[in-house]
């Protein structure tokens, strides 16, 4: 495993790769990241990882701040794995002149965690889009676990002409069904716990919601009982209607944005 820091160096060993894959993360990789990266090992010739943790994404500094950061733990996971580079770029290295401020997404954008983070989705699209121009991959890794993430930069990636193709990978969960996050290593046992209950509720009335058995508000009033300090949203959508061409088949998700103290989770099922 080659550990790069300058975006030159990195080029001048990845420009002859014809199937490279790529992974990019924030760090603190988990059982979810692992799972992409041995999807893209299975898939391409070569691997490229990259750790960046993308401040403009964070709508408040002291998510920023707290953000687990664990790359010792996280370059032994990476070299266990044998990917062939980790790519780990200073912020210069990124965003040589700034940000782009005009980034134009999809209208999902403006739903779900769009409404309570606004410019969350342009400032993510805006950093894929640079590693992408530097990396030149032909596939991109990315879970559905963060689903409105994963279909704003799909579409995008149509809209601009994109060449690499956006993998879809599936949502990882530990035993207890909660969703692999790095945000879980800021849960302690008793809090994990109780996000554990929030998603066994929905993933067992899903079927109620989609007949209107029971309604989202509720569903919303059962979970502040566990002792959830605030939820963002908790929505049901046809993910069939998202973005055009729209399919005639109704395939619904759940999806939910919730706070357990100052940590805020995100589901989808």
């Amino acid at each position: 495993m080659k550990i790069v820091l300058s975006k030159n160096k990195l080029i001048k060993y990845i420009h002859k790769e014809k199937n490279l894959g790529f992974v990019p993360t924030m760090g603190a990789l988990h059982l979810g990241h692992l799972s992409l990266i041995k999807k893209c090992k299975s898939q391409c010739d070569k691997t490229i990882v990259s750790i960046f943790i993308n401040k403009p994404q964070f709508h408040r500094i002291n998510d920023f701040r707290n953000y687990p950061r664990t790359f010792t733990k996280d370059i032994k996971k990476l070299r266990d794995l044998k990917i062939d580079y980790l790519y780990l770029p200073s912020n210069n290295q990124i965003y040589p002149n700034g940000h782009n401020k005009n980034i134009k997404i999809s209208s999902f954008g403006n739903k779900l965690c769009g409404k309570t983070r606004p410019g969350h989705f342009k400032a993510v699209v805006d950093v894929v889009e640079r590693f992408v121009k530097i990396i030149s991959p032909r596939k991109i890794y990315l879970g559905k676990k963060d689903f409105q993430q994963l279909k704003i930069i799909e579409d995008y990636f149509i809209k601009k002409n994109i060449k690499t193709k956006v993998v879809a990978c599936n949502t990882i969960r530990e035993n207890n069904g909660l969703a692999h996050s790095s945000r879980n290593l800021l849960l302690s046992p008793s809090k994990k716990k109780m996000a554990s209950k929030v998603i066994k509720l929905i993933m067992n009335k899903k079927k109620d919601l989609i007949k209107k058995i029971i309604t989202t508000k509720i569903l919303k009033n059962k979970i502040l009982k566990f002792g959830v300090k605030k939820i963002d949203y908790v929505e049901m959508i046809d993910i069939n209607k998202i973005t055009k061409p729209f399919k005639k088949i109704k395939r619904y998700k759940i999806f939910i944005a919730y706070y357990i103290d100052s940590i805020r989770l995100i589901d989808n099922i």
